[in-house]
């Protein structure tokens, strides 16, 4: 799960970049992701703080090789992506597009990186 464990840095990067720009500037990260519209001062923040914590939770899967708990990660940006997509058709803000390319990039990393890992590990077996 080598390949898997290495696309999960992008995970918690972005996670916590985001995040952490969400919490201190929000504003500022806003109109960065793209946004055309106000969302205040207090929920840009409460959401930078949400998307820190779990990127942080994301580097301590890392850290610990929970392997177990990798696929997870491709279904909850799965579930991401489909509140993006409708958050988009109801505003068409563009932050929502620029958030689903994000995170779309890094679930076919991750994808990619799990199936080449799998792979691998079932010719391995078969070799033994």
């Amino acid at each position: 799960m080598n390949k898997t464990r290495l696309s999960l840095f992008y995970l918690g990067s972005y996670l916590v970049l985001i995040g952490v720009g969400l919490l201190l500037a929000p504003h500022e990260t806003l109109r960065i992701l793209q946004s055309n519209r106000e969302y205040g001062d207090v929920f840009p923040r409460v959401a930078g703080m949400v998307m820190s914590g779990l990127g942080l939770s994301i580097f301590g899967m890392i850290r610990a090789r929970s392997l177990k708990q990798y696929p997870a990660t491709l279904f909850m940006r799965v579930y991401f992506i489909a509140c993006f997509v409708a958050f988009y058709v109801t505003t068409r803000d563009p932050l929502f597009l620029v958030l689903i390319g994000i995170v779309g990039l890094g679930l076919v990393l991750t994808l990619a990186a799990y199936l080449c890992d799998h792979t691998a590990e079932v010719a391995d077996s078969r070799s033994r």
